[in-house]
């Protein structure tokens, strides 16, 4: 009988922390300059080092590595009021930025990561405004 390994994670297969803050860096460089979605970013971060590191500890868990966020990650959405446009406009540079900088097969895992919580944020934040 044999035995087999548990398949990576997704954490694993694109390198650990360091290729996720590269993806990060990158996207969020991308995000600061988007005509929709960069005056939300702005109002609300004033810290983008503090913010990257953050934001990896959220991805992190999310893609099977380390659990470090602990934050309550939806509830600080509902408050910025956002639109169908400013979900698409993220989503757009998530793609982008993951077919870039990640192998395909793992890129296809992050945006379909990003594109469940998307949903899950679309819900929530329209419930919050009255919107669903």
């Amino acid at each position: 009988m044999s035995q087999t390994s548990p398949p990576a994670s997704l954490y694993d297969r694109i390198g650990g922390r360091g290729p996720l803050l590269h993806l990060l860096r990158h996207f969020y460089a991308d995000v600061r300059q988007h005509r929709e979605i960069a005056p939300i970013f702005s109002a609300q971060i004033t810290d983008w080092p503090a913010h990257l590191e953050k934001i990896a500890d959220f991805w992190s868990g999310m893609a099977g590595g380390p659990r470090l966020y602990a934050g309550g990650m939806a509830a600080k959405h509902i408050p910025l009021q956002l639109e169908e446009r400013h979900f698409a406009a993220w989503l757009d540079l998530w793609r982008r930025n993951c077919r870039i900088h990640l192998g395909a097969t793992e890129a296809g895992d992050m945006i379909l990561l990003a594109e469940g919580i998307g949903q899950r944020l679309r819900q929530i934040t329209g419930a919050a405004h009255g919107q669903i």
